[in-house]
């Protein structure tokens, strides 16, 4: 059953969310379409200008994503305390670079003086705007329509190129983070599109390496949005970082993708890598929900006591993935 958004998204249950978009019927409409011949990889150059221009709008940090042919995932993390700290101001200049606003923002913004009704509009405006600068639809929607509306223009065509909601699964712990995290940087090894991290274009993993050694392939020029850091980053603190260290995930995703390779099937070993120890994930059960994380988990992806949480507070029977937690976290609860 089709839940609405706000039942599935709360700042109080998790600032994290796994977003799907994925290309109405599922055609390739951002790689190779195999019935014209023709290729769109450069539409994927696309995702990530928006994902860039977004994120230096919105109040929404980009931890994770992943662009290929006909979907991509991205992680992304909800910050609702800086538009807090963001003068009325700056929401109105933030949010004027996406939509214009009634005719008396332009007066607004070189302080010319409003009439009584101006100025009671911008007064009831902003506070809306403020809002919607750390809204998760908002932000997915002008992801979207924004690149639908510049295919459909090279395409000569109307219509939908999205289908027709994004899917949004809530993170409510770090292993779920760091799972789902995983998932996204590996869809390309997953689908035996290429060998290693370092060749997996247009995901953050790459340019995550690339960026630690601050070279870049010469074959691409991609956009790169800026990425949450994780914890000990340079200029990141220990409250606004991803809980992780930078290297112990590079580990987990090389040893990962290498046991969920189509031709380099293997298993992790049992001594590697420290953070499936650390935060006491079973190895096993790891590959399996990297795997499969669609058919173990729904909306939330979490411990099975927080899943029950978010159930009781909505007023629901359960939420589906009790099972795969149970499992997945069986070591945590010993």
């Amino acid at each position: 059953m089709t839940r609405p958004r706000a039942s599935l998204v709360s700042v109080a249950d998790t600032p994290y969310y796994h977003c799907v978009g994925r290309c109405v019927r599922r055609a390739f409409l951002c790689g190779d379409d195999r019935l014209t011949g023709r290729n769109f990889d450069h539409r994927k150059t696309w995702i990530l200008e928006r994902l860039r221009l977004l994120g230096e709008i919105f109040a929404i940090d980009l931890c994770a994503y992943a662009v290929m042919s006909n979907h991509y995932h991205l992680v992304i993390r909800l910050n609702p305390e800086r538009t807090q700290a963001w003068s009325d101001r700056e929401i109105v200049e933030r949010w004027t670079q996406l939509f214009s606003g009634p005719d008396c923002v332009p007066r607004y913004l070189s302080g010319a003086p409003l009439s009584d009704g101006e100025h009671a509009l911008m007064t009831t405006l902003i506070p809306v705007w403020r809002a919607r600068l750390t809204d998760l639809s908002w932000f997915m929607r002008c992801l979207n329509e924004g690149i639908a509306r510049r295919a459909n223009q090279e395409d000569h065509c109307t219509g939908h190129f999205w289908e027709g909601r994004f899917r949004s699964q809530a993170l409510l712990d770090e292993i779920a983070l760091l799972t789902v995290m995983t998932y996204v940087d590996l869809n390309p090894i997953r689908a035996g599109l290429v060998d290693s991290l370092q060749d997996s274009d247009f995901t953050s993993i790459q340019q995550r390496i690339f960026e630690i050694a601050r070279t870049r392939p010469n074959k691409s020029a991609k956009p790169s949005p800026k990425l949450f850091p994780f914890i000990g980053a340079e200029g990141s603190g220990v409250a606004c970082a991803l809980p992780f260290n930078l290297q112990d995930y590079l580990d987990l995703a090389d040893v990962t993708g290498r046991a969920l390779h189509p031709t380099k099937r293997g298993g992790i070993p049992r001594d590697v890598p420290t953070i499936l120890n650390t935060l006491g994930i079973a190895a096993d059960e790891w590959l399996k929900t990297v795997t499969a994380l669609h058919t173990r988990f729904h909306h939330f992806i979490g411990a099975p006591h927080r899943l029950r949480q978010c159930a009781d507070r909505r007023g629901w029977r359960w939420v589906r993935g009790h099972a795969a937690a149970r499992r997945l976290y069986a070591k945590v609860n010993e």
